[in-house]
């Protein structure tokens, strides 16, 4: 019976793959599609076999581990995506990696593993099928931080270029990166999660500065740790990036319960895996503006977590000032209160004095009840979906347009498909996690050359 519904699933899910490759040798005016994978495959050193003994992992039973990412490779081949992301990719042991770069490599991929810092055993994999794209860079990404957590960076070329796209001046490269997120173990983490979050967007940035790129299609991929409620999601959004599976489902940011992706060490099940779309069409706000919004949006939810309304809040950071504004070494001494600077990980005192420089509205060295308004706790937009990811229309501007390829969401799919309804299948024992699926399919569309 289990063999069966393998055998059903399984031709279901490699419809999607097989929808891209069959698209690529249709006639030529008919567009390809790119297909993108992000799978967090459960290191065995993780996997737990007894729970009555957390001791007991699978990676002690080579039987047992090497049996399961055969599967797992069996599945990824059989749905031949043109992106494989991979998290918890058992990077220390040398007899797994060379099973999986031996497969992918004979199967036409191109892939590239990066270990998490401080030997903690487990790490990334990303790989790209020749026949969709040329690797023109790989960068890594080492955040150094308590959760020794790390991304990798793809640079890459259309293989063969989209028939609507085939004179010079349009360009036909992608930027892909894949990470995980640390896990929230408690609240006090969520800060970091943020920072990795804004590294990442930084390192993407600086390298199409430094190398003098026009805007182009930034694909995020890989295991976020925290759901569509969470702050990391609300700071892509305002940076302009989509849900693909959300958009190809056509979820708002408030349907939070359509899916899941995971279920946890806690046995809680959540939807925590994203393949993120940022077109190159698409207006955005300054970085270092998002994310003094999205540091004040957890400012304002560590608030309320206290139980303080409005006007406390204010009184709260006030705290002894005489008259009614609040002070710089107030604004400081709250930020403590609340676990955001004092520690290691916390806000750096650069950090905190830019986010006094946004909320000093008027640069007069306090802020009254007005600015405490605006900037933290009912900033204007902050909580409106519609601002998210506005996109330019071809008479928009008169500024420095070129015209590029983008993608649109064609499909979507997470597997096994009782995840989709919100359910977790007792019998399904590939990973902890889902794998999600995503169809591209390429667009022409104006963009604009990067804010200096």
């Amino acid at each position: 019976m289990r063999k069966e519904r393998r055998t059903k699933m399984k031709g279901r899910i490699s419809r999607i793959g097989s929808y891209a490759i069959s698209s690529s040798i249709r006639e030529q005016h008919q567009q390809p599609c790119i297909t993108c994978t992000t799978f967090n495959i459960l290191a065995p050193i993780y996997k737990r076999l007894n729970h009555e003994d957390p001791s007991c992992r699978e990676s002690d039973y080579r039987a047992y581990w090497m049996t399961r990412n055969q599967n797992i490779l069996d599945w990824l081949l059989c749905e031949r995506s043109s992106i494989i992301c991979l998290q918890e990719f058992w990077v220390g042991n040398e007899e797994l990696v060379n099973v999986y770069e031996k497969r992918l490599g004979a199967a036409g991929y191109t892939s590239f593993k990066l270990a998490r810092t401080n030997n903690r055993g487990d790490g990334l994999l990303i790989a790209v099928h020749k026949d969709y794209f040329r690797v023109l860079n790989y960068r890594e990404l080492l955040f150094n931080d308590c959760g020794d957590r790390v991304a990798q960076l793809l640079h890459v070329e259309l293989a063969t270029p989209f028939s609507q796209c085939l004179n010079n001046d349009i360009r036909q490269e992608i930027l892909i990166v894949n990470t995980h997120l640390l896990f929230p173990h408690d609240s006090s983490l969520c800060l970091v999660r943020l920072h990795q979050v804004y590294e990442i967007l930084q390192r993407v940035e600086s390298y199409q500065k430094e190398n003098k790129l026009n805007p182009m299609p930034v694909i995020l991929c890989g295991d976020w740790n925290g759901s569509k409620r969470g702050h990391v999601y609300k700071f892509l959004r305002s940076q302009g990036f989509e849900s693909s599976y959300d958009t190809a489902h056509q979820y708002t940011d408030a349907d939070a319960h359509k899916w899941v992706s995971h279920r946890n060490h806690r046995g809680n099940i959540c939807g925590v895996d994203f393949i993120w779309l940022l077109n190159p069409n698409r207006y955005r706000k300054l970085l270092k503006t998002s994310w003094s919004e999205a540091v004040f949006g957890m400012f304002k939810y560590l608030l309320r977590r206290a139980s303080l309304i409005e006007h406390d809040a204010f009184a709260f950071l006030k705290a002894d000032n005489e008259g009614d504004c609040i002070s710089y070494s107030s604004f400081c001494k709250a930020l403590q209160q609340l676990n955001l600077i004092g520690h290691r990980y916390g806000l750096s005192k650069e950090e905190a004095k830019d986010l006094w420089v946004q909320a000093d509205i008027d640069g007069n060295g306090v802020l009254d009840y007005k600015e405490f308004q605006q900037r933290i706790w009912c900033p204007m937009g902050s909580e409106q979906g519609d601002e998210y990811g506005n996109e330019i229309q071809d008479g928009d501007s008169k500024g420095n347009r070129t015209q590029t390829i983008g993608f649109s969401v064609k499909n979507a799919v997470l597997f096994p498909p009782e995840v989709e309804k919100g359910r977790w299948p007792d019998d399904y024992s590939l990973s902890d996690h889902a794998r999600l699926t995503v169809v591209f399919s390429p667009i022409r569309m104006p963009c604009f050359q990067l804010i200096s």
